[in-house]
């Protein structure tokens, strides 16, 4: 009778750099795009980011959204595309491959409810978990016929875009991401499953960035440096291009009244998003292999034990993940800290980069204790078969 070894998770030794490193910096642009969810108690202008009026805050409010939002959940639905296919070449002969893989889409599922609905309703995990059902039955298809799909969809992300954030300037109350504005916990608590179910209509995006991650993986192109350059170039500035003039409705310096107008900024800067969040995993993917085959020189040795703290940060992200949503729910939320009705823009920027950073160092902390992050562990238990 022969034997037929289980799939295991990757270990330790044999992780990439790129796609660790690209997760431990998205976590940075998720932070900043999710703090800003958490300001309330003044009008909200488009894409229900609060009305600024002193230039720090208009200014930091601008830079987010041009280069920040939504961009940078593209990013790690690319990577988890591209994850999924560095699983599924492990074993795609047989059948435990895929088993694998709707397993750990399922729970992913199941950690975003939990997520959702006792910290964060505006949670991603949930979505990934839907889209990795729907990559387990692509695996197989052409590259072509990815990129097709990809391309199909993102009509489909401009139309949800165009629709879901066609909000008017100025309104005094939320139209979406009501519990975020609550103070009492309860109401919160109620609210956060209806927001966290109709999130994904304004998530739309991630399926593209996942479908080019899945053709990305399947060439190995964050291991591919060179193939990566023009889209390391092009995909940020396509990004900035496309999120320029929602950044400068935000920031005061442009006036839009007309709302088929601002329907399509809304389009242009959720699909140009896809293209920056694509972009800036190229852009990771280019910067590491440059650190590791230059580790001699000088500017590697004075990265190392950044480049070090911030991989340690990818290969645990999903607590680093959830550990940011606690820092912000104690901070910001109106039933705890309070600090989303006080701070403008530019503070809540400051705010979540320092809990990013302090994330940052836990993790670290944890790698050279040589312990894995909580629910990372429990999400291989949940998901790979013990012996």
């Amino acid at each position: 009778m022969v034997t037929v070894e289980r799939l295991r998770p990757v270990e330790q030794g044999a992780r990439q750099l790129a796609p660790d490193l690209a997760r431990g910096i998205m976590l940075a642009l998720i932070a900043v795009a999710n703090s800003a969810i958490y300001l309330y108690g003044r009008p909200y202008g488009i894409r229900q980011h609060i009305i600024e009026h002193g230039w720090p805050d208009r200014v930091a409010s601008a830079v987010s959204m041009t280069v920040v939002d939504a961009r940078a959940y593209p990013m790690f639905a690319a990577l988890f595309g591209y994850g999924m296919v560095q699983i599924w070449n492990r074993r795609r002969d047989d059948a435990e491959g895929r088993r694998v893989l709707r397993r750990r889409s399922w729970w992913l599922l199941a950690f975003g409810a939990v997520h959702a609905t006792l910290l964060f309703s505006g949670d991603v995990l949930g979505v990934y978990g839907l889209v990795g059902l729907v990559l387990v039955r692509l695996l197989g298809v052409r590259d072509r016929t990815l990129l097709v799909l990809a391309a199909c969809w993102l009509v489909a992300v401009a139309l949800a875009s165009a629709l879901v954030f066609s909000t008017p300037e100025g309104t005094a109350q939320r139209s979406y991401f009501w519990s975020f504005a609550v103070e009492d916990p309860l109401t919160a608590l109620a609210l956060r499953p209806l927001e966290w179910v109709t999130g994904p209509l304004g998530m739309l995006g991630v399926g593209t960035a996942a479908l080019v991650g899945v053709w990305a993986g399947r060439g190995a192109l964050l291991s591919s440096p060179d193939r990566l350059r023009r889209a390391a170039l092009w995909g940020p500035l396509i990004g900035a291009a496309g999120g320029l003039p929602v950044g400068l409705i935000a920031a005061g310096v442009l006036a839009v009244h007309d709302p088929v107008v601002v329907m399509a900024l809304n389009a242009v800067h959720v699909v140009t998003g896809i293209a920056g969040g694509l972009g800036y995993a190229a852009l990771i993917g280019v910067l590491a292999d440059r650190i590791g085959r230059r580790p001699g020189r000088r500017i590697g040795q004075r990265l190392g034990p950044v480049v070090t703290a911030l991989a340690a940060c990818g290969q645990r992200s999903l607590t680093c993940y959830l550990l940011q949503s606690v820092g912000f729910v104690a901070l910001l939320s109106p039933y705890a800290g309070g600090l989303g009705g006080r701070l403008g823009s530019a503070a809540t920027v400051a705010l979540a980069l320092l809990t990013w950073a302090g994330i940052v160092v836990v993790a670290e902390v944890m790698r050279r204790a040589g312990a894995r992050g909580p629910a990372e562990v429990l999400m291989r238990r949940l998901v790979y078969p013990r012996r």
